[in-house]
């Protein structure tokens, strides 16, 4: 549930409602809007009715929480949330494009599509130093020398950077050098995983698993805020269906339901929904203009060189030329990108 509490409550009235909530075992969760202040309080319902909450001195008002989802969901809060690393943010008026290779493969590779990213107006570099790949003889990523390299990206052009962790262990080493941390589909719902990205307080971009549901999806979600890292970013990216004419299906209705649902800013990646480079750029417009908060999209310098998904990252050149596209789709929705 959520309790509202009025314009003049001071912090004793605010004190005193979070330790009733905390002597029934509720976890407790503030939240300061410009107008109002919020308490969140995750426990059992059942109780709520003893707790008389609606006689304390400055309580306005009790909102009970419906959804499964609590702390994620937009009856937890009704302003969309702004997600800041380092210096982007995520949910604003901006649309936040995020590019670079799949895999990090060499220096050379990564500095050349970081330079070219940058430059097209991308603001964050992503590149996977560690790649759970389907066939076990398949790349599996530079590991540590992929974020070494992501982190020296970084430092010459400025871009944030994101990566994927694919266990507890990868976690641990990425923490050190990048500045998001990416939890693949295969991984949304390693539970344990999310408890820890949860802990790190590191800001989170958490794919749709592949066979996901919306509700799924969210109450992954859950498990990282619960932790009391509210910093999570949604990324929808296709999922698997009967078609096989693409790779996935993009579900690119998802993004104004889930806005609708949650507080969270919601991103599209259409290069792993697609799977074919022909495809990215239109799919990156309509994402755009179903009011995704950001796109995901996989820059490679040399594609047909790739170690990684080559058949759906774009060029440089090609980039650049979505990018002017984008400039122009974006201020029909009231929205920009840099």
């Amino acid at each position: 549930m959520v309790v509202v509490m009025n314009l003049k409550a001071g912090p004793e009235q605010i004190n005193a409602v979070r330790q009733r909530l905390e002597k029934f075992g509720f976890e407790i969760h503030i939240i300061r809007g410009v107008n109002r202040l919020v308490i969140g309080a995750v426990g059992d319902r059942r109780v709520i009715s003893s707790l008389g909450l609606e006689a304390m001195p400055g309580v306005e008002k009790i909102v009970p929480i419906m959804k499964p989802y609590k702390l994620v969901s937009r009856e937890f809060k009704g302003q969309n949330s702004l997600i800041k690393v380092k210096n982007v943010v995520i949910g604003g008026d901006d649309v936040v494009v995020i590019a670079g290779p799949c895999a990090v493969e060499s220096r050379e590779q990564l500095l050349t599509a970081a330079r070219m990213v940058r430059q097209a107006g991308a603001v964050i570099l992503r590149g996977g130093a560690f790649k759970p790949r389907t066939s076990p003889y398949s790349f599996q990523g530079m590991e540590e020398d992929g974020l070494k390299l992501l982190a020296e990206a970084s430092a010459e052009t400025g871009l944030v950077t994101v990566t994927e962790v694919i266990d507890e262990a990868s976690l641990e080493l990425a923490l050190e050098y990048v500045d998001m941390i990416q939890i693949g589909a295969r991984n949304m719902q390693n539970f344990r995983l999310l408890r820890s990205v949860g802990r790190s307080g590191k800001p989170v971009l958490l794919k749709r698993g592949l066979s996901a549901t919306i509700e799924e999806w969210l109450m992954a979600a859950e498990y990282v805020v619960s932790e009391g890292n509210e910093n999570v970013v949604l990324c929808e990216r296709g999922i698997r269906t009967f078609e096989i004419a693409t790779r996935n299906t993009l579900d690119l209705s998802a993004v104004p339901v889930v806005k609708g649902q949650s507080h969270l800013p919601v991103i599209v990646d259409p290069s792993h929904a697609t799977g074919e480079r022909r495809l990215v750029a239109p799919m990156a417009r309509a994402a755009v203009a179903a009011g995704a908060d950001g796109l995901l999209i996989e820059v490679h310098p040399e594609p047909d060189k790739a170690l990684s998904d080559g058949p759906q990252s774009l060029t440089p050149e090609d980039f650049s030329s979505l990018m002017a596209e984008l400039r122009k789709i974006a201020p029909a929705v009231g929205r920009r990108i840099g």
